[in-house]
């Protein structure tokens, strides 16, 4: 928790980048997007184990739960530039 409380902004900025990327790169290609759902697993693993210790540890946590709120405006934002069937091409 206090984690959350020091790195709240980061998180909110995470967000609104994700957003904003989402938006402007559009939905990406399957395995890319299971390959970034695999890294972040990964990662978050590694952060839950505590597998390193110290700063670097504290890095690996911090970059695990920064990345839950990027990849959830990636998506969130690749949905809003997604065009419903038969609509007509910008």
């Amino acid at each position: 928790m206090l984690l959350l409380t020091g790195l709240w902004p980061g998180l909110l900025g995470g967000l609104v980048l994700g957003l904003a990327v989402g938006r402007l790169a559009g939905p990406p290609p399957a395995a890319i997007a299971a390959g970034l759902g695999l890294a972040g697993l990964a990662l978050a693993g590694v952060a839950a184990a505590g597998l390193v210790p110290g700063a670097p540890g504290l890095w690996t946590e911090s970059a695990a739960l920064m990345l839950a709120p990027y990849l959830a405006g990636c998506a969130l934002g690749a949905l809003s530039r997604r065009r419903p069937p038969g609509a007509p091409k910008a």
